[in-house]
């Protein structure tokens, strides 16, 4: 019987969670405890994943993740002395859409107060037209005709009863409703590997995650109606972007370019191993490299930022339902160390695509910044551990539940996912 099991059978409490963050350099975990609004960090694990583990924000070899896993919360259960069986898992990746769907809906009655199955009947209808909408995307960039896909996140971006903004529209009455719903989908296989992953751990999934919602949400953006920001997430294999306007999630974007690439050009420019590279490349970041090494790092990194960049005004281009993107740019993942990213931000021409009300301020996503979460190990100190304390975040609300929750849905709709 291992530590695992050990900490397994002492503690079985609906109020615990784990919280796991397979990221494409490391698998990041958090064991927790619910506190009515709060989520209280009770223990920490970190595990390096292998080159062969993980590509592009896609589990590639599923049984070395499973180790990774298992080392990760071995580490977390020592320290916090608990094994919980509830887990919430992150999914990014370029193959995961989201998409944001507009309904306009006539009442039959209108004096008639709404309620909640004419609340799911639109949203039912809404989760129909966004399924098939996001097979169609999928199946033009894979290049294959059937790509079966499920339901990730689902969230109110924005409710209208006769043109005025509500946050929650039951009780009220009205002619016309207007619904924007945000959902994200990924293929079956992506989130098969994850499932496996879960089951292998002998653990009970709350929920899988995308982590660009869970990033986006950690703000408290539910309770702030006036909050915008563009998040953008650069973790070791992908970069993701979350666009807020006004309190809603707009949409999320991804895109396979991350902190793994530039890695890879320190290793080329110097003739190094990979991980001696990353080595290099962390103390760039952090200033300690010596002058010699430092010339030739920030000219290769400064022409690969350069490729980013234009990453990153693709797919800002692709919000085109917005008039103006939000003036606030937030960055968070370990990619984002690189002194360089901030830079090109800060000097970058902003076509006419990409449409600012005026030249964005940048600043990046700490732990500090995440009032949800209280952390009792005081190691939680990094933007790269953001991501683990965005999916502890969303836990919150669905710890306790039996089985699945089948969908978050702004504590309006609970149970919309199929």
């Amino acid at each position: 019987m291992g530590i695992l099991d050990i900490f397994k059978g002492k503690y079985n409490f609906n109020e615990y969670a784990i919280s796991l963050d397979i990221g494409t350099e490391f698998v990041k975990t958090l064991i927790f405890k619910i506190e009515k609004d709060k989520a209280r960090v009770l223990g920490v694990g970190r595990q390096r994943q292998r080159l062969a583990d993980i590509q592009g924000g896609v589990v590639t070899d599923i049984y070395g993740v499973i180790r990774n896993c298992e080392a990760a919360l071995e580490q977390a259960a020592t320290q916090a002395k608990i094994m919980p069986e509830q887990v919430i898992i992150g999914i990014a990746g370029e193959l995961v859409k989201g998409i944001t769907t507009d309904v306009k809906y006539i009442r039959p009655d209108q004096n008639a107060k709404i309620n909640m199955d004419e609340l799911t009947e639109i949203v039912n209808r809404i989760q129909k037209h966004t399924y098939e909408r996001a097979r169609k995307i999928l199946a033009y960039e894979t290049g294959h005709r059937e790509v079966n896909v499920k339901l990730v996140n689902s969230a109110v971006v924005d409710v209208k009863i006769d043109g005025y903004h509500v946050t929650n529209p039951l009780g009220f009455q009205g002619k016309e409703m207007e619904v924007s719903v945000f959902n994200a989908f990924a293929p079956n296989v992506h989130l098969g590997a994850l499932q496996t992953i879960a089951e292998s751990l002998d653990l009970d999934l709350l929920s899988i995650a995308a982590e660009p919602f869970a990033v986006a949400r950690c703000m408290g953006s539910d309770q702030e109606s006036d909050f915008s920001a563009i998040f953008i997430d650069i973790g070791g294999g992908t970069t993701d972007i979350a666009v807020v306007s006004k309190g809603g999630l707009v949409g999320t974007k991804m895109f396979a370019l991350g902190g793994r690439a530039f890695t890879k050009r320190v290793s080329s420019v110097l003739g190094e191993p990979f991980l001696e590279a990353e080595q290099d490349k962390l103390n760039y970041s952090a200033g300690k490299l010596p002058d010699d090494k430092k010339t030739i790092v920030e000219k290769a990194i400064k022409q690969d930022c350069e490729v980013w960049l234009s990453g990153v005004q693709l797919t800002l281009e692709e919000f085109s339902d917005l008039e103006l993107l939000p003036s606030k740019i937030m960055l968070c993942g370990g990619g984002s160390n690189l002194p360089d990213i901030e830079r090109v931000l800060n000097e970058a021409k902003w076509g006419r695509n990409v449409p600012f009300a005026k030249k964005p301020t940048v600043s990046f996503l700490r732990p500090k910044n995440i009032s949800s979460i209280i952390d009792d190990t005081n190691e939680l100190t990094e933007i790269s551990d953001v991501t683990p304390m965005a999916l502890a975040n969303l836990a919150i609300d669905v710890v306790g539940n039996e089985g699945v929750v089948e969908g978050l849905f702004s504590k309006i709709v609970m149970t919309l996912r199929n």
